[in-house]
C-alpha cells in the first residue's frame, strides 16, 4: 500500500526586490519577480513500511520536498497525498512557539498531530522521560539550547506513534547519549513497520538504516534505488566534482594524547553516561609513528592503534576505519564487527585495538586515514577522528590505479 503519492509535483519560489513589486505585478500582469525552481515536476510513490533516505547537495531540494510531504509547505503544481498520521522533525524549533513553555508546546504539537487532550495526557510522562529535560518544561522555549529543542521535538514526534516519521538532519544536534537513544527509537520504528523518511549528509547512516535511497540534484530525482547503488553513485559524483575543481580538503588533524597535557587526558578517560569516545590514535609504518608517513607499496607494514573509553553499561562499541584519497574518494574500509573481532573492555570501559596491514597494496599516491567509534549495531557514530595520518605511497614499476591485486600469470 502506498502511503505517500506525489503526482506532477513541483515547487517554485518567487522573490520580489521591493514589496510594491508584487502589487505592480498584479495590476500590470507583467512579471516583477525572480523565480527559483526548487523542485522540477516529478512523480513519486512511497510504500508502507519503507525506510527511505533522501540525499543530495545543499540546495538540491531535499528540505523543500520533505516540507511538502509534511504539509508545512504548499507545492506550486501537482498533488501530494499522504495516508496516515505524520510527524516531522524538519528544522530546529519548527512548530514550537518561543514564548510558550515546553509543557505548553508539547500539548500544542501533539494537538496539531491529531491527538485529543486525553491521548496527550496518557503519553505526556513518556515524552518527558524520553526528552530528559523535565526541570526545564515550565520555562519558555526561547530559553532552550539547540540540544534541548531537538530533545523535546524528537520526543513529541516519536511518542505520538506516527505512521510516517520524517527526520531532516535533526539528529546532528544534541549530545551523544541522546543521539544514540534517538537512533534506537528510529530502529524500533523500522522494526515495527513504520514508514520513515531520513534525510542526512551522513551517508554511512543512510546506507545502514534505509532500504531505499533517493538522490536529488538541482530539483530533479537523479537516482532512486537500493542504498548501496545510489550512495556509491552519489559519492562517485562528489569525488569527480572535487577532482574537476582540483580542490584538496584542508587537513583536520587531532592531536595524539602523547602530546596533550596529562590533566586533559585524565578528564577524557571517563565519558558521560551513555557515550563513548576515542582517546588516542597512533599510526605507524614499519614501526615508525607519525602524522605524515612514507610507504613503499607492497613492502611496508601499516599499523593503526586506537584506544577508546566508553560507558561500561553500554554494549561494547565497534571500531571502523576508512582509507581515502585526498579528494575524499573511499578506497577501502575495515571494521571490528565485519572482521569478527570481539573487543574486550576493562571494568572502566577502556579498550585498545590494533589493526595491521602487512605489505600494504596501495599504489602510488596520497591517502588519508579516518577512524570511527560506533555502536554495537555499527549505525550510530559515537566519535570520529578524520585525517589522522597522511600516507604518501611510492612504488617500483609502472602499475596504474590505486591498489595492486594479487594475481598469477601462466602461459597456456
Amino acid at each position: 500500500m502506498n502511503v505517500i503519492q506525489l503526482q506532477n509535483l513541483s515547487k517554485i519560489y518567487t522573490h520580489y526586490t521591493h514589496g510594491v513589486d508584487r502589487l505592480i505585478e498584479v495590476l500590470t500582469h507583467r512579471p516583477r519577480h525572480q523565480a527559483f525552481t526548487a523542485l522540477h515536476p516529478f512523480n513519486l510513490t512511497i510504500s508502507h513500511g519503507q525506510v527511505v533516505g533522501i540525499i543530495g547537495n545543499n540546495g538540491a531540494g531535499k528540505s523543500t520536498l520533505l516540507k511538502i510531504i509534511a504539509g508545512t509547505l504548499q507545492s506550486t503544481t501537482g498533488q501530494c497525498v499522504v495516508t496516515g498520521r505524520i510527524a516531522a522533525l524538519l528544522e530546529l524549533g519548527g512548530g514550537f512557539h518561543p514564548d510558550m513553555t515546553g509543557r505548553e508546546n508539547v500539548y500544542l504539537n501533539a494537538t496539531m498531530m491529531g491527538l485529543s487532550l486525553e491521548q496527550i495526557e496518557k503519553i505526556y510522562d513518556e515524552i518527558v522521560a524520553f526528552a530528559g529535560i523535565d526541570s526545564f518544561l515550565d520555562q519558555p522555549i526561547k530559553t532552550y539550547s539547540s540540544g534541548m529543542f531537538m530533545r523535546l521535538a524528537f520526543a513529541v514526534a516519536t511518542c505520538v506513534e506516527p505512521d510516517i516519521l520524517i527526520v531532516d538532519e535533526a539528529l546532528s544536534v544534541g549530545d551523544g547519549a541522546f543521539a544514540r537513544k534517538s537512533f534506537n527509537r528510529i530502529m524500533q520504528f523500522k522494526q515495527a513497520g513504520k514508514t520513515i523518511l531520513f534525510c542526512s549528509h551522513a551517508l554511512y547512516q543512510v546506507e545502514a538504516i534505509c532500504d531505499r535511497v533517493i538522490w536529488l540534484d538541482e530539483g530533479h530525482i537523479k537516482m532512486d534505488g537500493p542504498p548501496s547503488s545510489v550512495v556509491n553513485a552519489y559519492t562517485d559524483a562528489i569525488a569527480l566534482a572535487c577532482a574537476n575543481s582540483s580542490a584538496s580538503p584542508t587537513p583536520v588533524s587531532r592531536q595524539e594524547d602523547e602530546e596533550a597535557p596529562p590533566t586533559e587526558i585524565l578528564a577524557r578517560l571517563a565519558p558521560p553516561v551513555g557515550t563513548a569516545h576515542i582517546i588516542s590514535v597512533s599510526v605507524s609504518v614499519d614501526g615508525i609513528a607519525g602524522h605524515t608517513l612514507d610507504i613503499f607499496s607492497r613492502h611496508s607494514e601499516l599499523c593503526i592503534t586506537v584506544a577508546f573509553s566508553s560507558d561500561p553499561s553500554l554494549p561494547t562499541p565497534t571500531l571502523g576505519l576508512l582509507i581515502t584519497k585526498v579528494n575524499g574518494q573511499v578506497i577501502t574500509s575495515a571494521g571490528t564487527q565485519h572482521d569478527g573481532l570481539p573487543i574486550q573492555r576493562d571494568s572502566h570501559g577502556h579498550a585498545k585495538v590494533r589493526v595491521t596491514f602487512p605489505q600494504l597494496a596501495l599504489l602510488k599516491g596520497e591517502y588519508w586515514i579516518d577512524v570511527y567509534l560506533l555502536c554495537e549495531n555499527v549505525i550510530h557514530v559515537y566519535d570520529q577522528t578524520r585525517m589522522v595520518a597522511l600516507l604518501k605511497v611510492r612504488q617500483q614499476g609502472l602499475e596504474q590505479g590505486v591498489v595492486s591485486l594479487s594475481r598469477q600469470w601462466a602461459q597456456i
